[in-house]
């Protein structure tokens, strides 16, 4: 009897150990692969610089072209890092609301944060066209890329306070997820309203910034946008405890003593963060918050939020560069819209998703 529970015991061990590896092993494997698409990233465009050259750039060396350095630190470094920031926060928020709504199809603008950051675009196109305030608008400044995410971010943080107001009168996720599809499709309506009374050069503005666009954010925004970001992300981190209890259910979260009214707030805090922060500097860009969390449990085998958070982030900076690379065609001077690329490679794992809903989640 002894010696058979020794066995036991010793091929979970063994099970264990090989499991701890291999995750070990994939997350290598994701990481120089962050490293390699990343340098890709520097290297491709319509000017193709060498990647050892790109390496010497960024070690602070002189290259072979002055007009490479420029390039590279001032055009597509802050934008590789933005991609970066992006795919982590996006795909880190998606995580989070899949897990508090037990719903495999949720991301990271279920609550309307994307639909608020556009409502405050569409404010600033309607207020340009409007003679009056867009004169008062340009003495200060205003008008501009800066202006856009000025608005973003006050739209944004509109909803959100909307959002987390109702959240301790709301008794479960479900209906809290309702009311902000509600939001959404109202911010959304007046928006189309917004639109409808502008003229066909603020417009295109508004499309351009839907598009999405990585290109957009300069160093001096990079300032904001880091920060904030790396704020959202901590708390995600710390909330990957709270975040295994609540896979279990409200119900079964509170009766094991979770505060759930409270780690919801927080949860929707840091989602609404990273979502938010994301849309407002680069525009509403869809998919990765809902693609990544479901590639990395299946290639992690595993729900623990303590492993997942940071293979998310790292497997949507690597997505979110790809995206980037395939946007803005190695070679060629043309640039397709962000999205309509991200929704290329998010489709069929949204498909596979919808036709495996029998599959374990959570």
């Amino acid at each position: 009897m002894f010696t058979r529970d020794y066995r036991t015991n010793k091929l979970d061990q063994n099970k264990h150990i090989k499991n701890k590896n291999y995750k070990f092993l994939i997350f290598t494997i994701l990481f120089s692969s962050l490293i390699f698409v990343f340098l890709l990233d520097l290297a491709l465009g319509s000017v193709q610089i060498p990647i050892q050259q790109v390496i010497m750039i960024l070690l602070g060396e002189e290259s072979e072209k002055a007009a490479w350095t420029t390039i590279i630190l001032k055009f597509r470094l802050p934008k590789a890092l933005t991609a970066i920031l992006a795919g982590a926060a996006l795909s880190v928020s998606g995580l989070q609301m899949q897990t508090l709504f037990k719903n495999p199809l949720a991301g990271p603008f279920v609550l309307g944060i994307s639909s608020g950051a556009s409502l405050g675009v569409a404010l600033v196109v309607l207020a340009t066209n409007t003679t009056g305030v867009g004169i008062w608008l340009s003495k200060w400044g205003i008008i501009g890329d800066l202006s856009l995410v000025i608005a973003a971010c006050l739209g944004a943080a509109l909803v959100l306070g909307m959002v987390l107001l109702i959240s301790h009168r709301v008794p479960d996720s479900m209906t809290l997820l309702i009311l902000g599809l509600l939001f959404g499709y109202a911010t959304s309506a007046i928006v189309s309203i917004l639109l409808h009374f502008s003229e066909n050069n603020q417009i295109q503005s508004y499309l351009q910034w839907t598009f999405g666009s990585f290109g957009g954010v300069t160093w001096r925004q990079m300032v904001i946008l880091a920060p904030v970001i790396l704020l959202g992300l901590i708390m995600a981190l710390l909330l990957s405890k709270p975040l295994n209890v609540m896979l279990l259910g409200e119900s079964q979260a509170q009766t094991l003593g979770l505060a759930v009214q409270q780690i919801r707030f927080w949860i929707i805090l840091s989602a609404s963060i990273l979502a938010g922060a994301i849309t407002a500097f680069c525009g509403p860009i869809g998919f990765l918050g809902v693609v990544v969390p479901h590639l990395c449990r299946n290639l992690f085998k595993t729900v623990n939020h303590k492993i997942l958070i940071p293979v998310v982030a790292v497997m949507g900076a690597i997505l979110a560069l790809i995206a980037d690379l395939v946007s803005q065609l190695p070679g060629s001077e043309t640039v397709l819209p962000l999205n309509s690329v991200t929704a290329l490679i998010g489709t069929p794992v949204v498909m596979w998703v919808i036709l495996h809903r029998r599959s374990r989640f959570g």
